[in-house]
């Protein structure tokens, strides 16, 4: 549960859209080409003839500030949705319409919203000022209506500057109706990675973090993550400062209740959230920008861990959400094996693991059968040598502690490309009939994060739009330059991976890789396609998928 007294950095442009629905605007109109309005008649169409229940579900939803119990007596100040975080979960039936009121309470005149992650709903209804809606001012409300008619696992958060790092998310489930796996019970799990009311604000993080390495007294940074540098470089592990002596700004010395003191560049310069020597051989090298002093499993910090509390012998079906701003989780069960059955929402054929990886925006739906006894629920920021844990509960025993490193976290990992899609949900074979590049670019250098080279400017949205038209099969082929790994997120449909690879919305790609992914164009309107990371998205890592007028 998190929230904060803080004004959110909001991003240029925000608020003067005027309706902030975008027909066919750029600055110069006669050079751009129309595109259809999120609110068209097109998308309206759409909706009709999605499958309704005729059951709508009213709720209210509150972002404010408040000071938030993480456990152990830790307290943060931070913003939240009705006073905790994660929020309280939603729950549907597939085919239920949402009618959820957003009421801003947010200080400072911040505005914000709701992006309703990994539905394919009604564009107008997706939450992403100035594109689909002008950001709710604080004061005011606004009311998103639509129809969740897709079973599975989903997430809520702002799409307002780095909001989602703060604690304004929560879990969104659809149930369905004809559910096929058999399961006694189910918990959802929550990660995030959290400094809001810590050691500072995701503001304040992001006005550090976009100095970029250039602006650190132009200290050699091996490499700062410059996209020309070659694979396998000392370039390729990004900002590894782990060797520079002297120097700790690794936060390694914080315990769980104690944060550490602002680094220091070695010129004066405050490092107090840029992180150093973070690497993983899963994520590629570079595993993360940002120094988090804790990492929470709904909420908790692992002093004072959630607990879940079965019987012996009875199946669950654990709901696992990553909802941080720029930590990948290695996560494992201590004592037993995790069969993956779903990924962002739709199923996949089982696979047996002892450990998942997954990125932010990410989900992952397994089933366990528990065993006798107290066990560990460990999410690993990975390269980051730190943790987060719950508890699954079963007979007595004492609370695991919480340095425990279950063997299952370097077991069997299994990432999303060595998956299959279900065969109900896997798309048909046919031809391509657009292919747009994505060229991941940018470097902690500069930190200039973009696609294709250029930064997305909220001001002139509708700028290098991605066109596409309806009934199309598109292509993306994601090419990381980077030296980061970039979890890439589409709203408003699901892509597979590959010709059989399982259907996503958040894929992680890994630098200097590519990855394709196949989508049907089905739901017209605007939509954002842009890293899961909240730091890189904001720096100008987006880009718009438009159908066209």
């Amino acid at each position: 549960m998190n929230s904060i007294n803080r004004r959110s950095v909001l991003l240029a442009g925000l608020g003067a859209a005027g309706t902030g629905l975008l027909a066919a605007c750029s600055n110069d109109a006669s050079s751009s080409p129309s595109l259809l309005s999120p609110s068209g008649s097109q998308v309206a169409r759409t909706e009709k003839e999605r499958t309704s229940t005729g059951t709508v579900h009213r709720l209210n939803l509150t972002a404010a500030p408040g000071m938030l119990d993480l456990g152990g007596g830790i307290m943060a100040k931070s913003w939240a949705f009705s006073g905790q975080a994660p929020g309280k979960e939603i729950r549907v039936s597939a085919g239920d319409t949402l009618a959820a009121e957003l009421s801003n309470q947010l200080p400072g005149g911040t505005t914000t919203s709701i992006h309703w992650h990994g539905i394919a709903l009604r564009s107008d209804m997706d939450g992403v000022p100035p594109v689909t809606q002008t950001a709710v001012r604080a004061g005011s409300n606004f009311t998103y209506r639509f129809i969740a008619d897709t079973p599975g696992t989903y997430f809520f958060h702002p799409h307002v500057g780095v909001q989602l790092d703060r604690g304004l998310h929560a879990p969104l489930i659809v149930e369905d109706p004809k559910e096929p796996l058999s399961y006694d019970d189910e918990w959802v799990v929550v990660l995030d990675d959290w400094l809001d009311g810590v050691t500072g604000t995701p503001d304040e993080a992001f006005a550090e973090l976009r100095q970029g390495m250039g602006g650190m007294g132009g200290m050699d940074m091996g490499g700062s993550g410059d996209a020309s540098a070659p694979s396998g470089s000392t370039a390729s592990s990004g900002h590894d400062m782990g060797h520079m002596s002297g120097m700790d700004m690794s936060g390694s010395g914080m315990d769980e209740t104690t944060a550490s003191p602002p680094a220091s560049s070695g010129d004066g310069m405050s490092m107090r959230f840029m992180l150093m020597g973070a690497t993983s051989p899963l994520l590629g090298g570079d595993a993360g920008d940002v120094k988090y002093p804790y990492h929470l499993v709904n909420g908790r910090v692992p002093t004072d861990p959630a607990v879940y509390t079965g019987k012996s012998g009875k199946r669950v079906r654990l709901r696992i959400i990553n909802a941080g701003g720029d930590t990948a989780y290695r996560v494992a069960l201590g004592g037993h094996k995790l069969t993956i059955t779903h990924t962002d929402g739709f199923p996949v054929e089982h696979q047996q693991v002892d450990a998942l990886l997954i990125g932010m925006g990410e989900r992952y739906d397994v089933l366990v059968t528990l065993g006798d006894g107290v066990f560990p629920l460990v999410a690993l920021a990975e390269g980051k040598d730190t943790v987060g844990m719950a508890v699954m509960r079963t007979g007595s025993g004492g609370t695991p502690k919480p340095t425990v490193r279950p063997a299952e976290l370097d077991g069997r990992i299994v990432t999303a490309s060595q998956l299959r899609a279900a065969d109900d949900v896997r798309l048909e074979a046919k031809k391509t009939d657009r292919v747009h590049h994505i060229a991941l670019t940018g470097s902690m250098n500069k930190y200039d994060w973009a696609i294709n080279g250029k930064r997305y400017d909220m001001a002139d949205p509708a700028a290098n739009a991605l066109l596409v038209e309806e009934g199309q099969r598109v292509r993306l082929d994601f090419v990381n330059t980077t030296n980061m790994w970039h979890p890439m997120h589409l709203h408003g449909h699901t892509y597979q991976l590959g010709d059989t690879g399982p259907r996503k919305d958040t894929t992680i790609v890994l630098p200097k890789r590519k990855v394709s992914v196949v989508f049907d164009a089905d739901n017209p309107g605007q939509w954002m396609l842009h890293c899961h990371n909240a730091y890189h998205g904001e720096a100008g890592m987006m880009a718009l998928v438009a159908y066209g007028a």
